[in-house]
């Protein structure tokens, strides 16, 4: 396994560069070898296919905590939204960290230690540390001493043998992240794509992993706030520290690497939607909330073009969030596809809706048409499901892919513009103004060129508050809470800042929009008003579709109220579509109180079932049961 993760990673290496730039007569660039690729090469893409494992990580647990949904089936990912977790859906985080990643990490240290390029070595150490303490987050038990060696079956380690191995290879990370380079190393700039070289950041990224993991630790009797926040004053303490994975939208399509979002490719598709949990989070429409909305709101949740009948004119909406709780919505095949059609009324028609519409593109031009929302589908209690809206936004080599008629001149605009597919929307649409219809506007963390936020300083902020809450000190703590809101909404405008400000949905959020809601009552106003719910309820929006809202939703117990802080996460429960057998299964616990009642972990994948069978059916009582999904991990355990 170790010769072919090196094998694979290496050629994705080779792929992304010339021969020449490091052409040596006594050794062949274009072979595969450990030899060939110096530390720059090597460095950049494990950060790739690390951020891979990890984005990818952060996907399923969206599905968890009931962030995003699917319209309606029955396969892989819309299995994970009903919490009945399938298995083909396990393998890829594991295959992206010990295949493409971890297995190049080796080869790195040791190309890096013969020139003395020390900051490399630091780097592949904390990536080290960061994926194997992924694998723990996620399946709990894990081959990690001798993982890595020539021992094709290796033996599992517990997750407190993990987690401890993490934090002390952290510590080893930060010692040669601080050394002086040798003064033949490659510069850290030539291969770091993450923090541009800067040692430095790479430093405060190591202790902003402390805090995190240290902060993950709230179940254990030894749990130390003052550990956090000493590991916090040597983290991140500005947006300009923070550790980002930039993505671009281009029309092209022969660079090789991770160009676009890993979330625009897991979430982007036409049939994902927002949930109602998350939306009320935005809109604080949650029970108990203030009813203000978030000013991130319209960048995250995706909007789309209605016609207002009152002033004849359209409107921009935001979606509904799909009840994922409450509503069967999903079990009777909802919500469907929805776009903008050129449709007629039609007296004669059997479809619920009274229109049909047009045939052809030639037809869509014609008067006796206008463009409306439509679908295909005649089930009459579907009728109304334009209201939840895709998060799909555009990628420009599509749009670049797009044949006459149907290309407009915008190519650079990523909405998701209903005329460049479907064929049969008016081209220039009589819908209440004479501008293309927009079926999405898209959302904020799944589009192309969405950044995803490895660590960032509005999370140090939250695990700061929460860390201070904990010790009593809650006027500090609502500091930390405010700055966490400020510090997410500018980390999101340092994005937004490089787009097209006319395009609705993707503005900069004004200092005014900024200072208002902070003023608000939906956020707390004294040390008094603030509980741990509202630090959660921000960190959850701040952290959209990462691992790490997983773990705190686990070590709150998701809804069951605590002893100590009460109901974290309001209005939060298993999915409507948790059917008995499933619960039954997986989610032994009888109330929201056990901890058997909630998805603590995903099953091990198929790599290590069949070929490493005896070390996994030996790592846990319940590895070969479906209930190991209720079983908490190591750092999930109270004692």
């Amino acid at each position: 396994m170790k010769k072919l993760s090196f094998i694979i990673g290496a050629i994705l290496m080779l792929n992304m560069t010339s021969c020449e730039k490091w052409l040596d007569v006594n050794e062949n660039p274009s072979q595969a070898n450990d030899e060939v690729p110096s530390p720059d090469l090597r460095l950049r893409s494990i950060q790739m296919q690390f951020v891979d494992a990890y984005e990818s990580s952060g996907t399923r647990a969206s599905w968890m905590t009931q962030n995003i949904t699917k319209v309606g089936g029955n396969t892989n990912n819309d299995l994970i939204a009903r919490w009945d977790f399938p298995l083909a859906s396990t393998t890829w985080p594991y295959q992206a960290w010990f295949v493409y990643t971890a297995g190049n990490l080796e080869p790195l240290i040791k190309k890096a230690t013969e020139e003395e390029a020390w900051h490399y070595v630091g780097a592949a150490q904390l990536i080290h540390a960061w994926g194997f303490m992924l694998m723990l987050d996620l399946y709990g038990e894990m081959p990690y001493t001798n993982a890595l060696g020539s021992d094709v079956t290796p033996a599992y380690d517990d997750g407190k043998t993990i987690f401890y191995g993490c934090l002390d290879m952290l510590d080893k990370a930060i010692v040669n992240l601080s050394k002086q380079q040798g003064a033949a190393a490659t510069p850290l700039s030539g291969g770091d794509i993450w923090n541009k070289g800067d040692a430095q950041r790479w430093i405060k990224l190591a202790y902003g992993l402390k805090a995190r993991w240290l902060n993950n630790l709230t179940k254990k009797s030894f749990y130390d706030p003052d550990a956090v926040l000493a590991a916090l004053e040597k983290a991140p303490q500005s947006n300009g520290d923070n550790t980002t994975m930039d993505a671009i939208n281009t029309e092209e399509t022969s660079i090789s690497g991770i160009v676009r979002s890993m979330q625009h490719g897991n979430l982007g598709g036409t049939g994902n939607r927002v949930s109602k949990w998350y939306t009320d989070l935005l809109t604080n429409k949650f029970s108990g909330g203030s009813g203000v909305q978030d000013p991130r709101a319209t960048r995250i949740i995706p909007s789309a073009e209605f016609y207002d009948a009152v002033s004849g004119k359209k409107e921009w909406r935001l979606s509904q969030g799909v009840d994922l709780i409450n509503s069967n919505i999903r079990t009777l095949g909802g919500p469907v596809a929805y776009e903008i059609m050129a449709t007629k009324r039609d007296p004669e028609t059997k479809h619920p809706s009274g229109y049909v519409r047009a045939g052809s593109a030639a037809e869509a031009g014609t008067s006796a048409f206008t463009n409306r929302w439509f679908t295909t589908n005649a089930t009459p209690a579907r009728q109304g499901d334009s209201v939840y809206v895709s998060v799909y936004s555009d990628r420009q080599d599509w749009i670049a892919a797009i044949l006459e008629p149907r290309k407009d001149s915008d190519t650079k605009n990523d909405h998701y513009i209903a005329s460049r597919y479907n064929g049969i929307t008016r081209v220039n649409p009589n819908f209440g103004a004479s501008t293309a219809n927009i079926n999405s506007t898209g959302s904020f963390y799944i589009r192309a060129d969405a950044p995803a936020h490895l660590l960032a300083y509005h999370e140090m902020c939250f695990i700061k508050a929460e860390a201070l809450f904990r010790k009593g000190d809650a006027g500090s703590a609502l500091i930390a809470y405010k700055d966490g809101i400020k510090a997410h909404m500018e980390a999101m405008n340092e994005k937004l800042k490089s787009y097209d400000q006319s395009k609705y949905g993707k503005q900069v959020i004004s200092g005014a929009e900024i200072d208002a809601f902070l003023l608000s009552k939906a956020v707390a106003q004294s040390a008094g008003e603030l509980t741990m719910a509202k630090i959660m309820q921000q960190k959850q929006i701040a952290m959209s579709l990462t691992m790490q809202n997983w773990n705190d939703m686990r070590r709150f117990n998701y809804s069951a109220p605590d002893s100590k802080y009460g109901v974290v996460y309001p209005d939060f429960a298993r999915p409507f579509e948790v059917a008995s057998a499933t619960a039954a299964e997986c989610y032994p616990g009888g109330s929201p109180s056990d901890v058997r009642y909630w998805p603590r972990r995903i099953q091990q994948c198929s790599h290590e079932r069949n070929y490493n069978s005896e070390n996994w059916k030996a790592s846990h009582p319940e590895a070969n049961l479906r209930s190991i999904i209720s079983a908490p991990v190591w750092w999930d355990i109270v004692e």
